[in-house]
């Protein structure tokens, strides 16, 4: 649970989650440009893999490689997880 939190910490990775989460897989070229165009982040190619890396080793990324792309995808369950085990009701002692 910790690499999620880990993940989560930097802005850059929650705005990649954002972007996956809004539509289906995509492209780091796509990822690269919605960046830039739609969150004014520029970054190169490699830092935005290297981001990517972190949320997939986290388990809130999964990749899937069709020919010569690979296509990202937003993985919620690990954050329903956390919500589990938090739960949002508290009872009064």
């Amino acid at each position: 649970m910790a690499d999620i939190y880990r993940a989560l910490a930097d802005a850059t990775r929650r705005v990649l989650l954002d972007e996956l989460a809004a539509g289906e897989g995509k492209t780091l070229f796509e990822l690269c440009g919605a960046l830039t165009m739609q969150h004014g982040l520029s970054m190169s190619r490699q830092a935005v893999s290297q981001h990517l890396a972190v949320l997939e080793a986290a388990g809130l990324v999964t990749t899937e490689r069709r020919g010569r792309s690979k296509f990202h995808y937003f993985t919620p369950e690990p954050l329903a997880e956390i919500q589990r085990r938090w739960p949002h009701e508290r009872t009064s002692p």
